[in-house]
């Protein structure tokens, strides 16, 4: 028998253990952002982007009027959420994303289309959420096609969470809808497990029911190449109580 041997102590330069990183969504690879992407950061970031900075937001300053305001977490090129600012003029967006590229590319299409209706966050979205965002002042969130973190051990990095669920419910109006999507089977089933077991919440079609893709959910292209795959397309429904 292997002798058993107790781990000496360990010492912490203030006598304290360090403060536990917060498991994250995301994995920062910022690969290479084009000319255009950067000048889109110079250009634009003043017009469209918000700079976190930790306090809750008065949303009608940041849009100068009082509107329905929907959240899209996650955008990755921004092109859902150009086409949907476009065509959606009466309501407000507010787009997070952490990718650079993804920004810049959002940004320059915004800047394209004059787009008066939209800002975004280059930061992590629960933070901005916990943060910056103040309860009940979203009408609509959107999580479409997260990354599903399909490995076992990774899957505490998904998304959608109880605590999320939460932490949305605090934060939208009462019949606000939140709008799950994605193309992985198992993190569908994982979406659904969370959102019907999530106090404050029910499902707009029926209970632990999928919903067809509604006509404001545009196919991307990537979605698109994912079909032509043969990769199946999960949407959900949910309202705040």
């Amino acid at each position: 028998m292997a002798e058993h041997r107790e781990d000496p102590p360990v010492a912490y330069e203030d006598g304290k253990p360090p403060t536990r990183r917060p498991v994250r969504s995301f994995v920062l690879r910022e690969g290479r952002i084009t000319p255009a992407q950067q000048r889109a950061f110079d250009a634009h970031w003043q017009r469209f982007g918000l700079d976190y900075r930790g306090t809750p937001r008065d949303l009608d300053t940041v849009f100068e009027r009082k509107a329905p305001r929907v959240l899209e977490i996650g955008f990755g090129n921004g092109e859902a959420l150009a086409w949907a600012c476009e065509h959606d003029p009466e309501r407000d967006y507010i787009g997070i994303e952490v990718h650079r590229p993804g920004v810049g590319r959002l940004m320059n299409a915004l800047a394209e289309q004059h787009a008066q209706n939209v800002r975004v966050y280059r930061h992590d979205a629960v933070e901005v959420l916990r943060d910056e965002i103040a309860p009940g002042a979203l009408d609509e969130v959107r999580i479409w096609f997260p990354d599903p973190w399909p490995k076992k051990r990774h899957h505490k990095r998904r998304i959608v969470q109880p605590a999320l669920a939460e932490l949305l419910a605090s934060r939208m109006a009462p019949g606000g809808l939140l709008h799950l999507a994605t193309d992985w089977a198992e993190y569908a089933e994982h979406m659904r497990e969370v959102m019907e077991a999530a106090p404050g919440w029910h499902n707009q079609v029926a209970p632990g029911a999928y919903a067809e893709r509604p006509d404001w959910r545009i196919q991307t292209h990537f979605e698109r190449r994912g079909l032509r795959l043969g990769h199946g397309v999960w949407d959900l429904l949910y309202v705040r109580d």
